[in-house]
């Protein structure tokens, strides 16, 4: 499985998205309701397999912070931060319509 790395990575306050530049060139836009809708720690998603969207009324982002060299982490403005979103979560989760019709990023 191709390890998927970003070379940058922005929050785009002004259109509520994180952007995500990836090492291939691809840019993915995540909505923020996306990305806390998806988070991944168990709280969340409970200890079952398959990823489930959570519906969040009106997410904000109050911080990105680098999880060693294979994630990163969101802190909200709701205090949750449990989330460790690596790179290939991140990647799998591409709402572009390119990796939607692969059926994966």
């Amino acid at each position: 499985m191709a390890r998927h790395v970003p070379v940058e990575i922005n929050h785009i306050r002004e259109k509520g998205v994180v952007r995500i530049t990836w090492e291939d060139g691809h840019v993915g836009d995540y909505t923020l309701g996306y990305l806390r809708g998806y988070c991944p720690c168990a709280l969340c998603q409970g200890h079952g397999g398959e990823s489930k969207l959570i519906e969040v009324p009106d997410p904000k982002l109050a911080k990105i912070s680098a999880v060693g060299n294979y994630a990163i982490q969101f802190t909200w403005d709701d205090g949750h931060n449990t989330g460790i979103y690596t790179f290939d979560y991140l990647r799998s989760l591409c709402p572009c319509l390119e990796c939607k019709e692969k059926g994966s990023g």
